[in-house]
């Protein structure tokens, strides 16, 4: 199985986890702790040096040359989710640096943050992933040799992976994670961990994403019913004892623990790309390393 990391996301910040990297630097420090610890996968948000989201190209590419520079070989995966940023500036990194892996939505929500304390939300909107869009970001991936790993949020978001594969747009065998603890999306529960995972498509890989303190139960279903993992400091700060992790090292080390002790065992990082359906990046390195970047 694959344990996957979120080394960053977009929102949170150091006033809420000290951790948390902003500059190209501190992601390859934090790359480094992770692989280490057994991490295959690092999903990355671009940061600007002061924290803030990035979209652009050189950002990309910066904090990706640190991790690369860190880290003999690690798989790379870069977000393509956002509200408000238009698609083309989204493919715009994906065709500049050719990561091995490219996050994509499968579906639009309403997507929340609810306070028990304060009876309110802390932020809601909708997450628009249309159908179209989604199309256009296949067939770019398709074009660039891009793995697509389909980010779903309910049970209906798997349910859209049939008529994209009937398409054509989509070739098996996909990488699906079932991403969970989401006002708006699927409840983070085993049992409907366990209906996304059977309305995955035949011989597909997945995975889950379990939101805040609610990751530690879902890390522990999908290892006992067959799936991979990804934790790190986008998805949730806290190790299952409720301490602040210091590193995303600490998240991957503790992933690591309860993959062994389930029986299960961290895949190399050679035997994660046969597992995603992912090819060997050696040659598209180098292409783009000519231009300046190494993705």
């Amino acid at each position: 199985m694959v344990i996957t990391c979120s080394i960053s996301g977009a929102i949170a910040n150091r006033d809420q986890c000290p951790a948390i990297p902003y500059t190209p630097q501190e992601y390859g420090a934090e790359a480094r702790r992770i692989v280490d610890e057994g991490g295959t996968m690092i999903h990355i948000h671009a940061r600007k040096p002061d924290g803030a989201p990035s979209y652009e190209v050189e950002d990309f590419r910066a904090i990706t040359e640190a991790i690369l520079g860190e880290v003999d070989d690690v798989i790379v995966n870069y977000s393509t989710g956002a509200i408000g940023v238009p698609v083309e500036k989204r493919l715009a990194y994906l065709r500049a640096l050719r990561p091995e892996v490219a996050a994509l939505n499968m579906g639009s929500m309403n997507y929340a943050k609810y306070s028990r304390a304060r009876k309110d939300f802390v932020f809601q909107t909708v997450f628009t992933n249309p159908f179209d869009e989604i199309i256009e970001f296949l067939r770019a991936m398709n074009e660039l040799g891009i793995k697509p790993e389909h980010e779903c949020f309910d049970l209906g978001h798997v349910g859209s992976l049939p008529p994209l594969l009937d398409m054509g747009v989509l070739e098996p065998p996909l990488h699906v994670d079932c991403v969970m603890g989401v006002v708006g999306g699927a409840p983070p529960t085993a049992r409907n961990l366990a209906a996304m995972a059977d309305n995955v498509p035949a011989g597909s890989h997945w995975g889950v994403i379990g939101i805040s303190r609610d990751q530690w139960r879902l890390v522990a279903a999908a290892l006992t019913i067959g799936g991979s993992i990804r934790v790190g400091l986008e998805d949730n700060f806290y190790l299952p004892d409720g301490e602040m992790a210091r590193s995303n090292g600490e998240l991957i080390a503790k992933a690591r623990q309860m993959t062994e002790d389930a029986g299960r065992r961290p895949a190399t990082v050679g035997e994660a790309r046969q597992l995603l359906g992912v090819a060997d990046p050696t040659e598209t390195r180098r292409q783009v390393s000519g231009t300046g970047a190494a993705a």
